[in-house]
């Protein structure tokens, strides 16, 4: 019997050959997104799955009210991993990173053996305690885990970096060089596995904290905030009682009597703001996006979206699939009123309608799936992920087939029941030869599916003019024509004898040495600052402080609203710094020129201010800044007026060589930095404009075969219309006219929608576009138009058809 259904189904394809095809398109095409997307959710939410114990393993991240605004971060005071292990029993282990570039070596650097002269640029420097290293059980290929990190001057490295610069070699026990500094050499003392792509550390060197103070007395101070801190909790510890035990005895203890001691006499009501929170090591990837941790991360927000797309790419496939079936339905009817007459039970025609049904889904999968792989290298360049299809798990193909079989099978439920349930002798009387001309539930799946069409149509466009406007917004200063020589620490003292030989060539306007920069991944360096005198009147203001040269203003074309300056004939300024409107602001400094403001390191004389201008992401808004005089050499910044920048390379470049000639230079373009800053940003704009074109197309193509199909069952009517002297005009406005109609309808349901979602998403930027009117209004033009080319391409086909053929059965 079943032999008897697949027949009967195979001559049903062919011979509806239009609509089979855009049944199976249809499907594939959806099948194939859905089946990236899969691939995309599953990497994202396989994130630290493999940690040994990571149920028991928890980042601390604090949380401040500031009057209204919840700012939270992972920095915490360098005794402070040690003191909560002491004073929590329930802590078996705690331990701290420092990936912040504050730290001479975090971040990037340059690094040779010591045996070799050729320095190699790496990034994914990090330092780290021993306790790191047991919290995450690092597996190790050389060398024991066990005290790796507790001596001064020694390094864990992976092994990816190990077979880079020690081939077929056990590396443990030889040195290195890093930046050059012949004065202190590393000692390998193990080599562990390589990070796993899912995992949020991604660093290749883990430096140890042991020996290292920033400044005298900085481990054992409470006072400076740059230290991420993990902690193992033992079994059975109540997470959330915890939290608040934690929350209270570390403010009480600890940053109260610290805030008093300063004498901050509001301590108790500031602290009264700031909470301590656990977080899963395995959410911090996907559930950290409201969180300054300087990491990279995905957002569990949009999985959550992508997951919905997808659901509705298949939706609106298996929409296609019952609006043809249901509306082709008189094309069956005889076929399905001579099977009753001659014996056919209901359920006999059901399983013959599911199994077309079957068919169906059975060759999209395998066409998807196709599609798929062909479409996989470009979705990872989309995504910058590198994800394979996983043919060689078990069950990859088990799981095909179920699918398969279930999308076949609800798609195909509700026509295979409607077809089957025909009444053989209204069907014999041609009462049913109109078909499903005017059925609700195809009427409603049109609605359906146009409303979504049109909700991505207008959140695409939104996303774009976000992106837009941030990457093309006033900033404040001029990223543009400005080239980052890196590195230049190497150099020592010769990084200004550097400067003054660049200055010397052609076509540069100004030179600056400074690791400070508006861009991500740029030194930064927190303290608060109080007007001079008040500190025990007044609250601090959190402000970033920032080591710059007296070119540095003019470098990145930053603009002076008040005062001077820096100036390097005059001494005073030593102690003088420059302070942006923000700080000015918050300090109530109405008059800022010539005032006194304080920090833990001393008084500071202000000389200028300058223009408000985004040194964080557009997310953020704009906080307080201090610029002040001094040495900080990693990167040295250069303005350009040329836009022959391949020579001009070429000149930096052979200066380069003669300061160091064993080293390659390294530079970036800050235009081209500032960029990345948004490059998820972009990316996931990308993903979903990729995917609401295809949502979109997949919902024309249903368009499309309905309105073939309504022109087919209104041949006669046409070909009358036209004998009566109707024009093509006429006829192909009659055929569009009710397609129209339920586009409009679904403009109506769709924009509502729209608008409240990007005003969710909207509010994660501080310096966000206004939806506007026209934005609606535009997105119903496309959807009208996108809805007018798929209906006219047929409307105006039957509206030109000689109706001599439409009526010579008459």
């Amino acid at each position: 019997m079943f032999k008897n259904y697949f027949k009967i189904a195979i001559r049903q394809l062919h011979k509806q050959r239009m609509y089979s095809i855009i049944k199976i398109g249809g499907f594939a095409l959806s099948i194939a997104a859905c089946l990236l997307i899969a691939l995309f959710i599953s990497n994202e939410l396989s994130y630290d799955k493999s940690i040994p114990g990571k149920e028991y393993i928890y980042r601390v991240f604090a949380s401040y009210n500031d009057n209204g605004t919840i700012e939270k971060g992972t920095s915490f005071q360098p005794p402070f991993a040690k003191a909560i292990k002491k004073d929590f029993s329930e802590i078996e282990l705690s331990g701290r990173l420092m990936p912040n570039t504050l730290f001479p070596g975090a971040g990037s650097n340059y690094i040779r053996r010591t045996d070799q002269q050729e320095n190699t640029y790496e990034p994914g420097f990090t330092y780290a305690d021993q306790s790191i290293l047991d919290i995450l059980q690092l597996p190790m290929l050389y060398g024991k885990r066990e005290h790796a990190l507790d001596r001064p001057n020694t390094m864990v490295i992976s092994k990816k970096k190990a077979d880079k610069y020690f081939p077929n070699q056990n590396p443990v026990g030889r040195t290195m060089f890093l930046n050059d500094d012949k004065n202190k050499t590393y000692t390998i003392a193990a080599v562990m596995e390589d990070f796993p792509a899912t995992s949020h550390l991604q660093y290749d060197y883990f430096l140890t904290l042991s020996g290292i103070e920033l400044w005298p007395g900085e481990q054992t101070g409470w006072r400076s905030s740059n230290y991420p801190v993990y902690i193992k909790l033992r079994p059975g510890t109540n997470v959330t009682s915890f939290e608040k035990k934690l929350t209270d005895d570390v403010l009480k203890n600890y940053i109260i009597p610290t805030m008093k001691e300063d004498g901050d006499k509001d301590a108790d009501n500031e602290a009264k703001k700031s909470f301590l929170y656990l977080q899963p090591v395995t959410d911090i990837h996907l559930k950290s996006f409201d969180i300054n941790d300087g990491l990279p991360h995905g957002d569990i927000r949009f999985v959550w979206l992508f997951g919905s797309i997808a659901f509705f790419i298949l939706v609106i496939a298996s929409a296609n699939f019952i609006n043809l079936s249901t509306a082709k339905s008189a094309n069956r009817a005889k076929e399905v009123g001579l099977r009753k007459v001659v014996g056919s039970y209901k359920g006999s025609l059901v399983k013959q309608f599911l199994t077309e049904s079957l068919l169906f889904s059975f060759l999209s999968c395998a066409i998807g799936l196709l599609m798929a792989i062909l479409l996989l290298p470009y979705f990872n360049t989309l995504a910058a992920k590198s994800l394979v299809i996983p043919f060689n798990a078990w069950w990859f193909i088990p799981m095909m087939i179920a699918a398969a079989s279930i999308i076949g099978f609800f798609a195909g439920l509700y026509p295979s029941f409607y077809l089957a349930s025909f009444n053989p002798i209204e069907v014999l009387k041609g009462q049913l030869s109109r078909g499903s001309k005017n059925s609700v539930l195809r009427n409603g799946l049109v609605v359906f599916q146009f409303t979504i069409s049109t909700i991505l149509i207008i959140s695409t466009f939104i996303i774009y003019n976000q992106m837009n406007y941030i990457l093309n917004k006033d900033l404040g200063f001029e990223k543009d024509q400005v080239v980052q020589v890196q590195g230049t620490n190497t150099l020592g003292k010769e990084v200004k004898n550097f400067k003054s030989e660049l200055l010397k060539l052609p076509d540069i306007k100004s030179v600056s040495i400074s690791d400070y920069l508006p861009i991500n991944e740029s030194k930064r360096n927190g303290n608060t600052f109080y007007n001079e005198g008040k500190t025990k009147e007044e609250s601090g203001v959190d402000t970033q402080f920032w080591i710059v040269d007296v070119d540095y203003i003019k470098t990145m074309g930053m603009k002076i609203i008040k005062g001077r300056n820096f100036s390097s004939e005059m001494v005073s300024d030593s102690q003088a710094v420059v302070i942006n409107q923000t700080l000015a602001n918050k300090l109530n400094l109405k008059d800022p020129i010539g005032k006194r403001i304080t920090n833990t390191g001393g008084i500071f004389n202000v000389v200028g201010v300058v223009q408000d201008f985004n040194f964080e992401s557009m997310k953020d808004k704009v906080g307080g800044l201090c610029m002040h005089l001094g040495n900080s050499s990693s990167i040295v910044s250069v303005k350009v007026g040329t836009g022959d920048m391949k020579n001009l390379i070429s000149s930096i470049t052979s200066v380069w060589k003669k300061f160091t000639p064993s080293q390659p230079i390294r530079y970036a373009f800050m235009d081209e930095s500032f960029a990345n800053m948004y490059a998820d940003v972009q990316r996931t704009g990308s993903i979903f404009t990729s995917f609401a074109l295809l949502a979109i197309i997949i919902a024309c193509l249903g368009l499309f075969a309905l309105s073939a199909f309504m022109a087919e069952q209104r041949s006669k009517e046409i070909g009358i219309r036209k004998v009566l002297g109707a024009s093509t005009g006429n006829i192909t406005a009659l055929l569009s006219v009710e397609f129209l109609k339920l586009v409009l309808i679904a403009i109506v349901i769709a924009s509502p929608i729209a608008w409240w979602a990007m005003n969710k998403w909207l509010q994660d930027f501080a310096y966000r576009i206004n939806i506007s009117w026209w934005v609606f209004l535009f997105a119903a033009m496309m959807a009208v138009l996108i809805a007018l080319i798929t209906v006219s391409f047929q409307s105006v086909r039957a509206a030109l058809t000689n109706p001599i053929k439409n009526l010579r059965s008459e």
